[in-house]
């Protein structure tokens, strides 16, 4: 394996890294690991583990200082919006974070750099590698920048609001007719699942989504059938 020049990188966060090994860490896939037999190589799944848990510290903490008048409810749906994976991979496709990740051969060739689940886990790891490397106010300064910036938007767009209730909410309303999920596919081994799950309304597709989970494919189904129908209260 080779060791990734983060020149731009650096750039693009401001940062410069000390421990070039951890951070090249953030960006090794478990499928690149499994299909090369490197034993001794570690994936990024506990600096992702690590990452998700500094996310969340920082935003709590963003949302109860600058929201001193919103309740714990708001507070709670601002912050599964800003953590949740759609729009860490947004972030992630923004910094390029795609062209440092080691992929197995199948992963790179099913597109695997351009997958919003991939890409949203990797932006975790690194949050956790730039935890590690260069300490909290590093880490908190990256995702005050590249994360959190984007609250204001999420708020006026409605985006807080968890897309399976909204889209119940509007169809029923709409249509008349509570929308259901349906497995159109699962790919991958066991301890890998990705499925793919439909939403319908009055026996038509809607959208699609994908995700680790059912649960997470319904949420990203949902999400896409919101913005394919551009479905709002306004409305």
């Amino acid at each position: 394996m080779i060791q990734r020049d983060f020149t731009q990188l650096e750039k693009r966060l401001n940062l410069k890294f000390s421990n070039l090994d951890r951070i090249n860490q953030a960006f090794i896939h478990k499928s690149y690991v499994n299909e090369y037999k490197t034993g001794e190589l570690a994936n990024n799944e506990r600096l992702e583990f690590l990452g998700d848990a500094v996310l969340e510290l920082v935003s709590t903490k963003h949302l109860f200082t600058q929201y001193p008048h919103h309740n714990e409810g708001d507070m709670t749906a601002y912050r599964s919006a800003l953590v949740k994976g759609k729009h860490l991979a947004q972030v992630a496709r923004e910094l390029g974070i795609g062209e440092y990740l080691f992929l197995s051969r199948g992963e790179e060739r099913s597109g695997g750099r351009e997958k919003s689940y991939i890409l949203a886990n990797t932006m975790e790891a690194l949050i956790g590698a730039v935890y590690l490397d260069e300490g909290y106010e590093a880490a908190e300064k990256m995702i005050q920048t590249f994360i959190l910036t984007q609250l204001d938007n999420i708020i006026s767009e409605g985006l807080h609001i968890d897309a399976k209730s909204h889209l119940q909410e509007l169809s029923q309303e709409r249509e008349n007719f509570t929308p259901y999920y349906e497995l159109i596919k699962q790919e991958g081994p066991d301890h890998d699942k990705i499925f793919t799950m439909g939403v319908y309304i009055k026996d038509n597709l809607i959208a699609q989504g994908k995700g680790s989970s059912k649960q997470k494919a319904e949420n990203s189904a949902a999400e896409n059938a919101l913005e394919k129908l551009q479905w709002n209260n306004k409305q």
